[in-house]
Parts: structure tokens; sequence; C-alpha cells
């Protein structure tokens, strides 16, 4: 047993004993404690031994406490069955200051008895937020300990996306990269994944199976690279996409197209566990459309195209209903027509970012640094027509990374303010989602089953990542 980790069970004074084979909690108490903070750190800025001691103990902690990944796939069944409905599980992409943004979804979900939620993180986040899952996966399960919070953890793949240029110039094995990145993720406890290969839809063919051939042919070989690595007694929840997000509106004869021909596809490759839900697009970008003043267009969602799509996935198909991408920037009075209409699942991302860079306790002279950082190294990317309020929207996200720790060591009183207002819109989310109460569906329909490290060596060979890999 490495110095690491006993330096790291030490920090909470005798709350944690490691025992033969792993550790002991005494006081369950003592995680809701400035030691957890500590941990999670290590976690993400320690030295590598540091880093695998402290992942470890994180892991092992979420085992005894509950907080530990788990797949939604339980649920979502259930959904496609007709045995539950009537909520739209946010899938939360947690960015920037994670650790107190997780906290505050937490909190939030702990007022209102809410479990039916996912935190994801995209194959593009995870280098421009300098965040490989194994880290990432560390930070949700600290933020969970430290709040108290014991429910299973679904923590997402979002858009595992395959690259259309790369993949149509043959630039190396572009759907072999997403395969090897999925492994990685459900290796650290990515336990649902989007796979997003609706970059391959080609409009120009003639027919609608033409067009979503690639698109189902590669989803149903990634699902199958899926079900090869999950672990013993696990089934990754899996998502599919008929739509690129920002493109033309999906339809459900799209829907059609891509479901019979990805069920075809699983028989051909051995007719395993499919995908549980299905991506459209029906309006929506990501991050909005950011006006010359920097303001946020108007989103005009086509609802009803919306409910059709959502009922024929559950009705036809068996699957929890169709999934929303790019909502978190729509207007507040827009949410409760998503479990008005069943849809499954919405993913919100961007509006959380920028309650962080706006908000007006962020330090005024930290933010005209990393814009400072925009001018030097992201000049290439700023189109003639984009104003100087577009530019630095659209480009902000970049400087996540290289500034990570500065934000993270922002004074305790201004992350504090930041995340209670964080924590307010996750509160005001959950009730509209209709999502508060779902403690009681996740019990019943969702096992988490117990999986311990009893070594470190995972944690070590996770900990060794580049965090500027990926992309």
């Amino acid at each position: 047993m490495s110095d690491a980790i006993r330096q790291a069970v030490e920090l909470y004074g005798g709350a944690v004993s490691l025992v033969p084979g792993g550790i002991e909690l005494n006081d369950a108490s003592k995680l809701q404690s400035e030691a957890t903070d500590e941990v999670v750190w290590r976690a993400v800025f320690g030295t590598e031994e540091e880093r695998a001691a402290a992942r470890w103990l994180l892991w092992e902690l979420g085992q005894i406490t509950g907080a530990r990944p788990a797949s939604i796939q339980g649920l979502y069944e259930a959904r496609g069955r007709g045995e539950c409905g009537g909520f739209t599980v946010p899938a939360i992409n947690v960015r920037m200051m994670a650790y107190d943004t997780a906290r505050a979804v937490f909190r939030a979900a702990k007022a209102g008895k809410a479990a039916a939620i996912l935190l994801e993180i995209a194959r593009s986040e995870i280098s421009y937020t300098g965040q490989r899952p194994a880290e990432y996966v560390a930070v949700i399960q600290g933020a969970a300990l430290r709040e108290g919070y014991s429910a299973p953890l679904f923590i997402q793949g979002d858009h595992c996306q395959v690259n259309l240029k790369k993949y149509l110039a043959g630039d190396g094995d572009e759907v072999g990269e997403v395969k090897t990145l999925v492994a990685e993720e459900i290796a650290a406890g990515f336990y649902n994944i989007d796979i997003d290969t609706s970059t391959l839809v080609d409009l120009t063919r003639d027919t609608l199976e033409a067009q979503q051939r690639d698109n189902y042919e590669r989803c149903a070989e990634i699902t199958e690279s899926i079900r090869a690595v999950e672990p013993d007694g696990v089934t990754v929840s899996v998502g599919g996409e008929i739509g690129e997000v920002g493109q033309k509106n999906s339809t459900v004869e799209e829907l059609h197209a891509f479901m019979k021909g990805y069920q075809a596809a699983l028989r051909q490759r051995g007719s395993f566990t499919g995908i549980s839900k299905i991506s459209v697009q029906t309006g929506t970008s990501h991050g909005g459309v950011v006006l010359p003043d920097g303001s946020i267009a108007e989103v005009n969602i086509d609802i009803d195209t919306l409910a059709d799509l959502a009922r024929v996935a559950r009705e036809e198909y068996g699957l929890a209903g169709a999934v929303q991408h790019g909502a978190s920037t729509l207007p507040s009075n827009a949410f409760g027509n998503f479990p008005r209409v069943e849809v499954c699942e919405i993913h919100l991302a961007t509006n959380f970012q920028s309650m962080v860079f706006d908000h007006p306790r962020f330090p005024a002279d930290l933010k005209q640094r990393m814009y400072a950082h925009i001018d030097e190294n992201l000049a290439g990317e700023r189109k003639e027509s984009d104003s100087e309020e577009q530019f630095y929207y659209k480009t902000r996200k970049k400087t996540i990374a290289p500034f990570k720790q500065e934000v993270w060591s922002l004074p305790a009183d201004v992350r504090s303010a930041i995340a209670a207002d964080l924590e307010s819109t996750f509160r005001f989310l959950f009730e509209q989602l209709n999502v508060n109460g779902t403690i009681d569906l996740v019990d019943r329909y969702i096992r988490a089953p117990v999986q311990h490290r009893e070594t470190v060596q995972q944690a070590v060979a996770m900990a060794a990542d580049d965090p500027d890999a990926g992309e």
C-alpha cells in the first residue's frame, strides 16, 4: 500500500481506516468535510501517485456509501415498456468549476429527492476542459460524498462522435478512435454512452435508408465494442442519434430508416442488446445561436414533431424515447414541455458555463486574462462576420483547461456565490422536468453492483493520462 494512500486516508482523521483488501468507513458524516475537498484536489492536481491514490480512495468510498457509477438502462427499459413516464432526465455537462458545479447538482437533487440525473462530458469537452474520464468520475464521486448523496451515479460519455472529415479522408481509424475512447470511459465508470455517428448521415443519397446507412452501421459496430468491454453485471445504456444537432430537423420516417437498419445490423453482428434511446434534432444548436450583441437568439422547437418521435421510439421500438440536445439556452418557460410530450432526456451544457463566466463575482481580471489567451491563441477561429461578443462567446470554452487550476482556486466565498446560483438553476430545472421524487423509481429499477478495485493498479494506469490528450 503506497504512502500516498495512507496520507489520503489519514485526512479523514480516523473516520476511514485501511483494512486488508481495502478500506473501512467508521464515520460517514466525516465525508462531508474539507477532507473530501483535499482528496478531490489531489485526484485532479496531485502528483501521479497522489492522483492514483485519491481516485482509488474516492472510488472505494463510493462503493461503500452507494454513490457509485451505474447504468440507467433498467429505468429506460421500464419506460420503454410503459411502466413509468412523465419526467425528462436532465443530462448535465459539467465543464467548468467541476467540483463546485457537481456539488450544486447533488444539493439540488437531495432537496427534491431526484435521482434520475445524468452527469456527462462529450468527446470534444474532454480536451478543452482538461478532464479525462478517470478524473471526471473521481470529481463526480467526490462531490456526491461531500454532499452526502448516496444514490447511483449515472455518468455519461456524451457525443462519442465520429468526425466526418477524418472518416471520409481515411485519416487513421476514426471509428477505432471512438471505440478506444469509449473503452477508456467504461473502464473509468461511464456506464452510459451516447454514440454519435449522425455526422455520417448523407442527405444527398436518394433514399432515407441510404442516407442513414453509414450512421446505423457504424452505430451498431460501436455498440458491439461496448458490449465487449462492459463490466460483469452492468448493461451500459447506449444512445444513438439520427440528426446532427444544429442541422436539418429529424422526421419519423428517418427514425424508422435508422432503427430498421440498426436492428438488422445488430442481428448480423450477433443480436446483442441495442440502444435504449435515440437523439433527434428539432431546432436547437449547441450553445445556442449568439447574436452580434452577445445575446442568444430565440429558438423555435418543433414540439409536435418531438412528441411524435418520442412516441414512435417508445411504442414501436421499445426505447425510452427521444433525446433533445442543445437545450440549456432555451427560455425558462420551455422546459415544462419536455415531460409533457414524454421526451426521455435533454442535454444541458453551455448555460452553466456561461453562468460561471458571466457571474458578477467572477473576477474581472481573470476573465480579461482568459480573453487575452483567446486573442493570442485562437484568433484564427474568428470569422469575418463575428462581432467581438460572438467570437469570445464561441471560443471561451477553450480557456477552461489552461485556467482550470486557477478557477478551482478562486476564494471560497466567490465559488460559493457562483455555486449557489447554479444550485438555484438546477432546482428550477429538476422541478420543470419533473424529476423530483424519482429516487423511488431509481430504487425500483436500478441495480448498481459493487465493484471494488482491490489494488490501485487500475487507478495508477488511469491517473497517468495526459490531460491535454483527446479531441
